[in-house]
């Protein structure tokens, strides 16, 4: 079928006054934003292509209804934004950050129902995967070319490979950490990949760590300054492979995790927590290093994470699959990910055995009777 469309939903906040009026936000935002980036009301309008005069005028309006000054102006730094105008963006970025997979995942699927009224259309490969970057990068090269469009669904590495398992998608991505904790976070998986049926492609290895505000003001170095009775941690989602890891390293140094201020916490997305972070309303959080540069926080490593696709070994060879490991493979898409800061591209794409990806880690993850079935001669 011809690619007639694509569907997209994006979120917009205003603001309801007693009288029942609306005063919508979204140009706002954006052009405090852009004040933000270019220093200055001219290059903001121009930015966001609308004039001087207009700009300026949404711009008081908002001081009007907020009684509170967004903008500072002065002869040597230009236009800044003051701390209001600075949490009404933050605010912004952190709303975008939290609703971006529920609506990319809704519109996913309007876009299927939609597709399904032509008879002429034909089935769309599926991906259940967390969300990342690399991820994300995928579905716009994927979805912006004259293929096969991608099926997404934002799931837990266990939400999605356990779809792969009842047939509900073609891909599952997950990730698991390389040393120390690669073998207990295996154990989560293994209930669902089986060496014999499933195949796993190679996505990116990423930098996993510790997001802390930009000079680190509470001298937090480690896992271990969690505990600091001034410190505010943010944590993943419930069943995230994050969540997890930060379990194991608490319960490596014996920490109890009622200790952690927040580890109850719950966002779901890097982005989502670093703008919780950079918004002043966290002091640390656990993500992928690209998440903390974008929102110019300091990042201590922990670990380096592999990301893969689980599919079912059958599915490789068919058309559509080929076409998406053509793509992975290909320069443009190579070349997107080496450039997202923390990623390393270089087994991009490679199929491998569940066996050829962890070895010994995987076997000492199965259940003793799954394993002594594999070592048989």
């Amino acid at each position: 079928m011809t690619y007639k469309f694509k569907a997209r939903l994006s979120s917009e906040w205003a603001l309801e006054k007693p009288s029942g009026a609306v005063l919508p936000l979204s140009e706002v935002i954006r052009l405090l934003a852009a004040v933000d980036a270019t220093g200055h009301i001219a290059g903001a309008c121009k930015a966001c292509g609308v004039s001087y005069r207009h700009g300026w005028g949404l711009l008081r309006n908002a001081e009007k209804e907020f009684e509170a000054p967004l903008l500072e102006t002065s002869r040597r730094q230009g236009t800044k934004l003051t701390a209001f105008g600075q949490h009404l963006i933050w605010a912004n970025r952190r709303v975008d950050a939290r609703l971006m997979p529920t609506l990319e995942s809704m519109a996913s699927e309007l876009q299927e129902e939609l597709e399904r009224l032509y008879p002429e259309s034909q089935p769309r490969l599926r991906l259940h995967a967390s969300h990342g970057f690399a991820v994300e990068g995928l579905m716009q090269l994927a979805n912006g070319l004259d293929m096969l469009p991608l099926e997404l669904r934002y799931r837990t590495a266990i939400e999605a490979l356990a779809s792969l398992d009842r047939g509900e998608c073609d891909l599952a991505g997950f990730q698991v950490p390389v040393g120390e904790f690669e073998a207990p976070i295996l154990q989560r998986y293994n209930e669902w990949l089986d060496p014999d049926r499933h195949r796993l492609i190679h996505l990116a290895v990423r930098n996993t760590g510790m997001f802390v505000q930009a000079g680190n003001p509470k001298n937090i170095t480690s896992v271990a300054d969690l505990v600091k009775p001034d410190v505010r941690f943010v944590n993943r989602q419930i069943g995230s492979s994050t969540r997890s890891l930060v379990g194991l390293m608490l319960k490596q140094l014996n920490i109890d995790t009622t200790r952690v201020q927040g580890f109850d916490s719950s966002e779901f997305t890097h982005m989502a927590i670093a703008a919780h972070i950079a918004s002043g309303m966290a002091d640390a959080g656990i993500g992928v290093e690209t998440a903390a540069w974008r929102c110019g926080l300091w990042f201590i490593p922990l670990a380096k994470e592999r990301y893969f696709f689980a599919v079912h070994r059958d599915t490789l060879n068919a058309p559509q699959m080929q076409r998406l490991l053509d793509l992975m493979k290909g320069e443009q898409y190579r070349e997107y990910v080496a450039q997202l800061v923390g990623y390393d591209a270089s087994c991009l794409g490679s199929v491998q055995t569940l066996e050829e990806a962890f070895g010994a880690a995987f076997t000492k993850s199965l259940p003793s009777a799954r394993r002594e079935f594999m070592i048989k001669p």
